[in-house]
């Protein structure tokens, strides 16, 4: 039997080799990086529910190893403009957590060990140059001149994905104007902040610019959204950060910045998540980009890995692309409406935003409405494998 080979070992392409290694197919892993490479910054932080349980469903156990290590907090809190306008705090869950919080890096780690052990052959070094399809399969080509020789294909090598440029599948969408700078932090042994995850409208800290706190195992994260004309080397650089920090988080932390980066709003979309051979099947951010609020990426990504999988061992690849695609086309309105009300253009939605904070403390639906605007609408994606995502 031809090996599948999946392109990329982010935490997609793990997803995505274990999953069909569950389906008892043999599976190669190719990954441009070396074995020892870096992987630095939280980057996706959130594992939901549903993630959780299609992970589980590859390798049974799995869940509960990440929920162990990761987060999980049960309060919420929105504020505008230094004052509170939603708070809420739930009760500890009852069985697997409506979601776990940890650096990628991390989840990479446990779906790392989960593959070696379901027995994933690793290639590193191996950065894929060429790729050619017939109706028998795929034909790989790596940088060192190797060609590769399997039955499918699953491209998991992110957003500038040389599998998806080989083919010729162009992304279409759009990218957002102006900045947000992700800082990640290392909490203060024994002076640890409060577990909660936190939104500020307009902080007035930081020039009235608004910004999130989400806690992770070991730390935080926090996003900065800047203005259009904001210079990236006032907010952007690690110096920068150090000055602003203090003004979000309090003193203490401005030394403890573990990792600074920047990134715009993209909304995009892949023309098609396979190539005409129904061969090749794109996921994650090889297939979609959508901004981090949300937690859009890598879940869906991983949802994308679980359904091609499935896919691959029952020959369905023409459905999977038509239901993914759906998937990513909602999650990119949704990320749309969620920007919206981020960066306003129009005045009636900033209108909005003060009248609701004005209301919040007689008209609780007010505060809500603030508190879960900017992640955009979650339900309605096209559902597989009972992911929303």
């Amino acid at each position: 039997m031809n090996p599948v080979a999946v392109v990329g070992a982010g935490p997609v392409g793990l997803s995505a080799a274990l999953a069909l290694r569950a389906h008892g197919l043999p599976v190669v892993l190719l990954e441009a990086d070396p074995k020892d490479r870096e992987r630095p910054g939280s980057r996706a932080l959130f594992v939901h529910r549903e993630t959780l349980a299609l992970l589980d469903g590859m390798l049974p156990g799995l869940a509960t190893e990440i929920t162990s290590y990761g987060q999980t907090w049960q309060t919420r809190r929105t504020l505008y403009r230094g004052r509170e306008v939603y708070s809420r705090t739930f009760p500890p869950p009852s069985g697997t957590p409506p979601f776990t919080s940890l650096r990628q890096v991390d989840t990479e780690r446990f779906l790392r060990a989960a593959c070696e052990r379901a027995g994933v052959e690793f290639v590193w070094d191996a950065r894929v140059t060429e790729v050619r399809t017939t109706q028998a399969g795929v034909s790989l080509t790596c940088a060192d001149g190797q060609e590769r020789s399997c039955g499918y294909a699953v491209a998991a090598d992110g957003a500038h994905s040389a599998v998806r440029n080989a083919l010729g599948i162009a992304m279409e969408g759009s990218r957002g104007e102006g900045f947000h700078v992700v800082v990640d932090v290392a909490d203060v042994p024994g002076a640890e902040l409060p577990l909660e995850r936190i939104f500020h409208y307009e902080h007035p800290g930081v020039g009235g610019r608004s910004v999130m706190r989400v806690p992770f195992t070991g730390g935080f994260q926090v996003d900065l959204q800047c203005r259009d004309d904001d210079a990236q080397e006032e907010f952007g650089t690690e110096e920068a950060v150090r000055k602003w920090l203090p003004a979000v988080v309090g003193d203490g932390y401005a030394e403890r910045v573990l990792w600074v980066s920047t990134y715009r709003f993209l909304r995009k979309v892949a023309a098609t998540f396979t190539d005409p051979h129904r061969r090749v099947l794109l996921v994650g951010e090889a297939a979609h980009l959508f901004p981090p609020f949300g937690a859009r990426g890598m879940n869906s990504g991983i949802a994308d890995a679980a359904a091609a999988a499935e896919a691959i061992s029952t020959g369905a690849v023409e459905p999977f692309a038509e239901v993914r695609r759906s998937a990513a086309l909602f999650n990119s309105a949704a990320a749309g409406a969620a920007l919206d009300h981020l960066r306003p253009r129009r005045r009636i939605v900033r209108v909005k935003q003060r009248t609701a904070a004005a209301l919040a403390p007689v008209l609780p639906w007010c505060g809500s409405w603030l508190e879960h605007a900017p992640y955009g609408p979650r339900h309605g994606a096209p559902a597989v494998a009972g992911h929303k995502y």
